[in-house]
């Protein structure tokens, strides 16, 4: 059985700092960062405070589905869920959560219902069929029924841009992503589209320096090396997803190409569909902790029936500088 001195070994920290964070002690400051290690260590060992004992008897169950059809291929694994636990852990006591991953027109017994990306109206409909606890992120739902969470893609692609190019100084981005294209609409075209626009408002936008497949591993092996081979890599690259960055950077390193000093790389993190092989890179979060909390708390508040009219929160993604860029 797991003790305190193992998850504080596994996060780094002092015993004493994972006791108090555990029994959700408010006068102790310590970062985010270190506050989610915390909580990510302990659920990994098994770890489970007195407090938390104590608060699991009174501890109401809920099933969430998550609709995530429309932005993660159906053949790639959402590796976000497995972490969405930990997150309610340090959001509240008052629920014990169990996520699933939906499938457009498969019912499944839910209390509430995550759905990520634009839905057409028959989606809407049988999301409506699940539950009447809906919350959408990134939707662009305008008739306001459901609560909302509302990721400002554009700007943060233009904070990546300004980071690059007026604090790091390099010339010009390029890109090496993918699109998949299936029954239920195209993935991975608004972020390409995205930053096209941006470049273009600041009049830097070279065609050339894109470099477009598929949605995988093998995709961004082939473009990078490609782009290399054919000298069209800008100074700075954004790699359009995980797959794709562990593909573009294994053929870097076969070519001697060196990461930051040849090309600065910055990962797109949509949806994790892979764990990351580089937790100290440079990446562009688009669906950062908070917004998964935000619309937690929008669930929890409507299944709760705490509140009744919709809420629309608008948040920022977050560029998490590393040493990759």
């Amino acid at each position: 059985m797991a003790t305190i001195k193992d998850v504080a070994r596994a996060a780094q920290v002092s015993a004493a700092a994972v006791s108090r964070v555990l029994n959700k002690d408010d006068n102790i400051s310590v970062s985010p960062e270190v506050r989610a290690r915390i909580f990510q260590a302990a659920h990994a060992l098994g770890y489970v405070s007195p407090r938390q004992r104590k608060a699991a008897e009174h501890k109401k169950h809920l099933v969430i589905g998550v609709a995530d059809w429309r932005i993660i291929r159906p053949d790639r694994h959402n590796v976000r869920l497995s972490t969405l636990s930990c997150l309610v852990q340090m959001l509240t006591d008052q629920y014990e959560v169990h996520f699933v991953r939906l499938a457009f027109g498969q019912q499944e017994n839910v209390d509430g219902v995550i759905a990520l990306g634009v839905f057409s109206e028959e989606e809407v409909n049988f999301l409506r069929s699940l539950s009447f606890a809906i919350v959408f992120v990134n939707a662009g739902q305008q008739s306001y029924e459901f609560d909302q969470v509302q990721v400002d893609f554009d700007q943060g692609l233009e904070q990546m841009a300004a980071y690059l190019l007026d604090q790091k100084q390099y010339t010009g981005i390029g890109y090496i992503g993918g699109i998949y294209d299936s029954s239920s609409g195209r993935i991975g075209v608004h972020r390409l589209e995205g930053l096209k626009r941006v470049l273009e408002a600041r009049g830097v936008c070279r065609p050339e320096l894109f470099h477009v497949g598929e949605i995988s591993r093998e995709s961004g092996y082939a473009l990078a090396r490609q782009a290399v081979e054919e000298h069209r890599l800008a100074e700075a690259m954004l790699l359009g997803s995980d797959e794709v960055a562990e593909g573009a950077l294994e053929a870097f390193r076969e070519l001697g190409v060196r990461v930051p000093k040849d090309v600065a790389v910055i990962i797109y993190h949509d949806i994790q569909t892979l764990e990351s092989k580089w937790p100290t890179g440079t990446c562009l979060e688009m669906y950062p902790d908070y917004v998964w909390e935000n619309a937690l708390e929008l669930l929890f508040g409507r299944i709760s029936q705490r509140r009744s009219q919709p809420v629309t929160v608008m948040v920022p993604p977050h560029l998490k500088i590393g040493d990759t860029a």
